[in-house]
């Protein structure tokens, strides 16, 4: 399964998807995504070196997405905090296994190709544009209230 800190990482993402040209700090995104927000600067980090998300210091700084929902799959957002791999060999290196692996080990390959092709076709823009549930519902519609007051006062956002 997934862990805490890859769940973290998706909720802020979102986050930010919803918020599109606007930068957003850390501690609004760690109250709009649920997350702890000193533990929250660290996985943001983490996206910004993968080169997913771009920050900007000072007055009007914070977090932005580096490219657009749709070009971010959420395989992309989870391997940075999380590494799925696949197994092509025994990991206990036993030689009589080699690449024929047993029943255990053939089963934890089946599942990191399901969560590998699962989370590989769905992008952010796929999560922001269901006619499900939203992700973060109330989050949601509180930050885009917040972008379009904050808009009317100011201009600015990630340049296409």
């Amino acid at each position: 399964m997934l862990t805490d800190t890859t769940e973290y990482a998706l909720r802020a993402m979102v986050c930010l998807a919803i918020v599109e040209d606007e930068y957003a700090t850390s501690v609004t995104l760690a109250e709009r995504a649920s997350v702890p927000a000193p533990y929250l600067i660290k996985v943001l980090q983490q996206l910004a070196a993968a080169g997913l998300i771009s920050s900007q210091r000072g007055l009007g700084g914070g977090w932005m997405l580096a490219l657009e929902p749709e070009e971010i799959s959420l395989l992309d957002i989870i391997r940075v905090v999380q590494p799925i791999d696949r197994v092509q060999e025994c990991p206990l290196g036993l030689q009589n296994h080699g690449k024929n692996l047993c029943l255990l080990h053939k089963t934890q390959d089946e599942a990191a190709r399901a969560l590998i092709e699962v989370y590989g076709r769905r992008t952010l823009g796929d999560v922001l544009n269901t006619r499900m549930n939203k992700p973060l519902c109330d989050a949601t519609q509180t930050a885009r209230l917040q972008i379009s007051a904050s808009k009317a006062k100011r201009g600015g956002g990630r340049s296409k």
